[in-house]
């Protein structure tokens, strides 16, 4: 855990949130500023900065966020109905909290985020 870290907060109960989905190693919440419809952040309980990052030290982590995200969009229905994965890599990219997470995103404002 990383004290600082806001997603680290939340994992912890000391930051609420919205949960819309967990496992013993993934959570998932609302997003607090929402881009569609639907958009949700998956993110797994072991604190890494990115995506380029858990891949070099956590391989297993990334896998278990994908397998999260295929389970929860298949319950839900957003398999069938369509959605959208995101994850920003790096302040420049639009990264502001530094813990993995993975954006999805349904029902997508197309003139917002194109095709």
């Amino acid at each position: 855990m990383d004290e600082n870290c806001l997603f680290c907060k939340i994992l912890h109960g000391e930051v609420p949130s919205n949960k819309v989905y967990e496992d013993e190693n993934v959570f998932a919440f609302l997003d607090i500023n929402p881009q569609a419809e639907t958009h949700l952040l998956f993110i797994h309980r072991n604190h890494t900065p990115n995506i380029v990052n858990m891949t070099d030290t956590h391989p297993q982590d990334l896998q278990d966020l994908f397998v999260a995200i295929s389970t929860y969009s298949k319950e839900k229905g957003l398999y069938k109905k369509g959605f959208r994965v995101v994850s920003n890599i790096g302040e420049s990219s639009g990264q502001t909290v530094f813990h993995t997470h993975i954006h999805i995103l349904s029902d997508v404002r197309l003139g917002k985020f194109g095709s």
